[in-house]
């Protein structure tokens, strides 16, 4: 009899622990919750900085905006952006050549530093460019994240080296000489002569009045994202979960310079 009641002792004990120690499963683990919460959070410093900096206004599309700025964000991690880097140059290429479709924004405090003209290349299309190659000798534009590098005084004087950082889509700008340079054919005079602005061998030209600018606001390491109509075209640096989980865990100064 003793014995039966020493089993049943430990039985019980067994059974008292397990109730115990057991918790529903949405008390234990609201992990999913956190993902959705990381990405809700990126969603916020998108929107802030965009209506901060009046970004609809000058005709920058949000979710163009959104694509540079995640970009940037996951090139953060990289030893590729230096961690001082506060700004992002955009560029549209869904949009007709006689809007002011690029853009250069101010990260840290959330302003529009410049909205100018950008060419495309020749053979990419006429007014919107519909055809992207990073073929050599192709002459079309190529979609995707740079990274600025070193000034240099070439053909179209005073330019500003691109590295790609999109394999198969860009990664071959320097085998191209795709650069950032200055043309004539960037004004209002010539769109208002052929409808549109002239065409490069494939490099984003801006016009002799802002070059300088230019170039001494993005050189150095910084980020450019360029957006157009292209069903093919991906990115790892696209990734909003990544991007998101950086924000979420990044230390204060980080976020508070957001």
């Amino acid at each position: 009899m003793k014995k039966h009641l020493g089993v049943l002792c430990c039985i019980l004990s067994v059974l008292s622990l397990t109730i115990i120690s057991w918790k529903p499963a949405d008390v234990i683990a609201p992990k999913a919750e956190k993902p959705a919460a990381a990405v809700e959070l990126l969603q916020k410093y998108v929107e802030n900085i965009y209506e901060s900096a009046h970004l609809e206004e000058s005709g920058l599309a949000f979710n163009v905006f959104k694509k540079a700025f995640t970009g940037f964000i996951n090139l953060k991690k990289t030893a590729l952006l230096p961690q001082s880097s506060s700004v992002i140059t955009v560029i549209d290429f869904s949009k007709s050549s006689r809007e002011k479709r690029m853009w250069i924004v101010d990260i840290v405090n959330k302003s529009l530093v410049l909205n100018t003209w950008v060419a495309h290349g020749e053979r990419s299309g006429s007014d919107i460019p519909k055809r992207f190659s990073d073929r050599v000798d192709s002459r079309e534009s190529s979609l995707g994240f740079y990274l600025t590098d070193n000034i240099y005084f070439g053909d179209h004087g005073r330019s500003l080296k691109l590295d790609g950082l999109d394999e198969g889509f860009n990664a071959n700008a320097r085998k191209r000489s795709i650069v950032l340079h200055a043309a004539p054919y960037v004004c209002q005079e010539v769109i208002d002569q052929h409808g549109r602005l002239g065409r490069s061998f494939g490099c984003p030209a801006v016009s002799p009045d802002v070059i300088d600018e230019v170039i001494e606001t993005i050189k150095d390491k910084n980020v450019i994202f360029i957006n157009g109509d292209s069903e093919r075209y991906h990115s790892k640096y696209l990734d909003e979960n990544l991007a998101a989980h950086y924000i979420a865990n990044s230390d204060s100064s980080f976020t508070a310079s957001m």
